[in-house]
């Protein structure tokens, strides 16, 4: 069987790109609005696995690529590349944040209390067919409307001051010297900045499977959520001229404490805590994010290993590199080929010369 390269060149190429944008229908404004509006988690899945806040660039990506996800987290990773970095926003404290939705599985009563804010943890999953009979369905309740967004004090921060956690030193990191895995790659051992940057943009998928492997037991952390939530917050900037700080807008954010085991001193034990945070609101990223985060303090399975788990749950990475597979292939196959055909060719020669031999001495019998 011959194997031969493709033909055709670049009208060729240009025609399957057609095909392929015809496939899709019409690119136009109203539909990246239609995305924009209607489909509001995948745009933040989409703007945090991409490192970008911008949810009307997500919806044009999305749109443009007819929702094939890697192919939108790189077009947005590629037009951030062109973008300049103006300014470092100031840090915030999750006290800071205008929480929407916090909840813990480790307290039935927490500072601030218990907020549902917007979940479909506690609904049926069924498919609302009368909608494909014509009938439009309506998202409205009888419930009083919830409070606006207010900040809530950070689990953590209480469970320290119950001696339940080491104490921690305050942060005093200047913004602009926090290293920036966008810029910067990825060196081994990984700083925890480095880390916390990679989980905070890797894909959903990736870390879930592996933060699911933990929990399973292919690891050595059985997590339990001390509080995962999501809220607004403001992006606080500080004026180049007056020096004034200003905030720019807000942005959606998710965030995710876990706790498991006790550690340190016998005599002294304490709590273990994990923490992951992601712009966009994608709540099982976060709970696996911070699984990885603290499993990565150990060592053992795969899923423990910094290298194994920050590479492999590189959506532009790893995506890429899979689908480069099926791009040519013909000299390295066809070496593989020819290597297989000695070896076989060899094998017949040696094969005859032997069947040969016998019957010769056959004969002389």
């Amino acid at each position: 069987m011959a194997y031969v390269a493709a033909r055709g060149g670049e009208q060729a190429i240009l025609e399957a790109e057609n095909l392929y944008r015809e496939l899709l229908g019409t690119l136009s404004l109203e539909r990246v609005k239609i995305i924009e509006e209607t489909m509001p988690y995948l745009i933040d899945r989409v703007m945090g696995e991409a490192s970008i806040y911008a949810p009307e660039l997500a919806a044009l990506a999305i749109a443009q690529t007819g929702g094939e996800l890697y192919e939108s987290v790189l077009l947005l990773r590629a037009y951030r590349s062109t973008q300049p970095r103006l300014a470092y926003a100031a840090p915030l404290e999750q006290d800071d944040l205008k929480t929407v939705r916090r909840v813990s599985a480790a307290f039935k009563d927490i500072p601030g209390g218990q907020v549902l804010g917007p979940t479909l943890d506690y609904s049926h999953r069924v498919l609302r067919m009368e909608v494909l009979r014509g009938e439009t369905v309506t998202h409205q309740t009888k419930a009083a409307p919830q409070a606006s967004p207010s900040s809530f004090p950070a689990l953590a921060a209480w469970q320290r001051q119950a001696g339940l956690l080491p104490e921690i030193q305050a942060d005093q990191t200047v913004p602009s010297e926090i290293p920036d895995v966008t810029r910067e790659p990825l060196l081994f051992p990984v700083s925890r900045a480095h880390k916390l940057q990679s989980l905070a943009r890797g894909d959903t998928g990736g870390i879930l499977a592996l933060g699911y492997a933990n929990m399973r037991g292919y690891g050595a952390v059985h997590p339990t959520i001390n509080e995962v939530r999501l809220a607004y917050a403001e992006v606080l900037l500080t004026h180049p001229s007056t020096g004034v700080q200003f905030s720019a807008g807000q942005v959606r954010v998710s965030s995710s404490e876990i706790v498991t085991n006790f550690a340190g001193n016998p005599q002294d034990p304490r709590l273990e805590l994990g923490f992951s945070a992601t712009l966009g609101w994608n709540e099982v990223k976060t709970i696996a994010a911070s699984m990885l985060d603290l499993s990565m303090e150990r060592s053992g399975h795969p899923s423990q290993t910094p290298e194994f788990v920050l590479y492999h749950t590189e959506p532009v990475e790893a995506s890429g590199f899979c689908i480069h597979f099926k791009l040519p292939h013909y000299v390295t196959f066809q070496s593989s080929l020819e290597a297989m055909r000695d070896v076989k060719g060899k094998g017949h020669r040696e094969k005859v010369k032997e069947e040969s031999a016998v019957a010769l001495e056959e004969a002389m019998l």
